[in-house]
């Protein structure tokens, strides 16, 4: 999957959850990734941050950041 769609979907997902009450967003954001992403997306969208990250917003940013971090396994 091209690196725009990943960042595209990631950003939809913040877009919700940055809407929720409380400023868990990224955390939110992160665990939806890994429940419903699989590894590869997730190793793919890890690799675009580590490369620059452009065009994610704050929260999906932070959220790959703790993905790549391992707070829990990719």
């Amino acid at each position: 999957m091209p690196p725009e769609k990943l960042v595209h979907m990631a950003n939809q997902i913040a877009a919700y959850f940055v809407t929720q009450p409380g400023d868990g967003a990224a955390e939110a954001v992160a665990d939806h990734l890994r429940k419903f992403w699989e590894p590869r997306m997730r190793a793919a969208i890890i690799a675009y941050l580590k490369a620059g990250g452009a065009g994610l917003e704050p929260a999906a940013a932070e959220a790959v950041r703790r993905l790549g971090a391992g707070s829990r396994p990719v």
